[in-house]
């Protein structure tokens, strides 16, 4: 009976919420845009530290009261453009964020505070205008959704609805309440709208004559609206699904890899709504690789979230098993692995993460010297200075699942620069290992054991199946997909 009603509640609103314009094609390609600023980082260790600061921010952040963490870390801002409205059109700019479930904006006026550095009104393109007309109802499902714990009830008393027209569910005049988002260090207030938002740099072009979306007037420490595009009903995905399904069930992007390299990140990375044809299948691909796929894991309390079983990690030819709670989620929420295209830096729990550093070290530190100030000043560890050529052992993650093993390249796990390269001191060789410390499992009650973030996931084509239920990663040269894809 629960999930008759659940399926009836979803259709009931995805029928209401959008209308679509859209071609028949089976493919949607989407250019993700990462920029990395010349300007608001001094050093490489201010970068990574700031890095490691906001990663590890955002997955705890997961973990305190249900309100969903948003993109802020510099090296995970993965960008689309979409426009609003149609005369003229007005263009926005939105971080492409696997975990959340809602696409926001800036809208018009637009405060930013605490934006210092992120957000220059004189040199932006300003946030675009919404008619008042173009508000959701607080008897809407989508306002319900957007509020997640709130009752229709409750929503219309907050909006001022009388009690008579609470009693006899008709609010229709009565606009949703303002919600409230936090993040990892601000937060936002947003209301809810209807209006046509469409996709120029879509080939073909997109528009969703009556999407829904958050438009935020306020805005503490983040001047860029995000693309949710995680399980939630108001997600990019499960708005796109209700109209056209061959493009909404399934997805992938591929990440150009950029080693915090501003020069390497010109290309765009490919974002692909649906499915492309089998014939290009292959095409940009690594080797001939074919996807590696695991299951999704539903979690009841971050139920956007896509989670994944994590078997183990090996280094070299050692095999390191995961804790129990990585493998499964349980009924609390607790366990499982988050694959978030939002997060930069991989997150593991202490006890494996420790078991996975010991081996490593094991491995490179009997041969090259600790950098210990180095671990200090950016917040990743282990690293270590070499000379010559240094030895790294392969990594690979293990998922739940047949032959679900995912190697990763030795730059998505070790990071090498040059110390001092600042004019303090001798320049030397030094490489860290990025992956980092989550907690113990006590602290990581309430939410995901682990997150895989997307710097580990560079130089992988990363599926998101919704129809069926399952992430896969397969290697790819990232940009010559684009350009493949961009032939057809």
């Amino acid at each position: 009976m629960a999930s008759t009603l659940f399926l009836l509640y979803y259709y009931t609103l995805c029928f209401s919420l959008t209308s679509f314009s859209v071609s028949h094609s089976k493919t949607l390609l989407l250019p993700l845009t990462h920029s990395l600023s010349q300007t608001q980082f001094n050093s490489t260790h201010h970068l990574l530290k700031s890095t490691t600061t906001r990663s590890a921010a955002r997955f705890h952040r997961h973990h305190r009261g249900h309100q969903v963490s948003l993109p802020l870390s510099p090296g995970s801002d993965y960008t689309l453009s979409l426009t609003v409205g149609s005369d003229p059109p007005q263009p926005v700019s939105l971080y492409m964020d696997t975990g959340s479930d809602l696409v926001w904006f800036p809208c018009a006026p637009f405060e930013c505070i605490l934006c210092e550095g992120k957000y220059d009104p004189s040199t932006t393109a300003p946030p675009p205008t919404i008619p008042r007309n173009a508000t959701v109802s607080c008897k809407s499902p989508a306002c319900a959704a957007a509020h997640s714990s709130h009752s229709s009830s409750d929503l219309c008393a907050m909006a001022g609805c009388p009690l008579e027209s609470i009693e006899t569910s008709d609010c229709a005049s009565f606009s949703c309440p303002n919600f409230y988002y936090a993040y990892a260090d601000g937060s936002l207030v947003a209301r809810l709208h209807k209006y046509s938002l469409s996709v120029p740099t879509s080939s073909p072009s997109l528009v969703l004559e009556n999407f829904t979306f958050g438009c935020a007037h306020t805005a503490l420490g983040e001047p860029i609206g995000v693309a949710g595009f995680g399980r939630g009903l108001l997600s990019l995905p499960a708005q796109l699904a209700a109209f056209s399904p061959q493009l909404g069930n399934r997805f992938s992007y591929c990440l150009v890899s950029h080693s915090f390299d501003a020069e390497r990140v010109r290309r765009p990375s490919p974002l692909i709504l649906g499915r492309y044809d089998e014939k290009q299948k292959r095409v940009g691909d690594d080797n001939g690789a074919e996807f590696v796929y695991t299951s999704m894991l539903d979690n009841p309390k971050h139920p956007y979230f896509y989670s994944v079983g994590l078997l183990g990690a090996s280094v070299g030819k050692k095999n390191i098993p995961a804790p129990e709670f990585l493998k499964r989620v349980d009924g609390r929420g607790n366990g499982g692995m988050v694959v978030d295209s939002g997060t930069t830096f991989t997150m593991l729990p202490a006890s494996f993460y420790e078991s996975v550093v010991a081996e490593f070290d094991r491995r490179v530190g009997r041969v090259n010297e600790r950098a210990s100030e180095i671990e200090d000043k950016t917040g990743l560890t282990p690293c270590y200075y070499y000379d010559k050529v240094i030895n790294i052992p392969t990594v690979a993650l293990h998922f739940v699942g047949n032959k679900s093993s995912v190697v990763l390249p030795r730059t998505n796990y070790f990071y090498e620069f040059l110390d001092g390269g600042d004019g303090s001191g001798k320049k030397r060789k030094v490489g860290c290992l990025m992956l980092m410390n989550g907690g113990d499992e006590k602290e990581l009650s309430g939410g995901p054991g682990a997150t895989l973030g997307n710097y580990q996931q560079q130089g992988f084509e990363v599926v998101y199946d919704l129809e069926n239920r399952r992430v896969g990663f397969a290697r790819r040269q990232c940009a010559s997909l684009w350009d493949s894809l961009n032939q057809h």
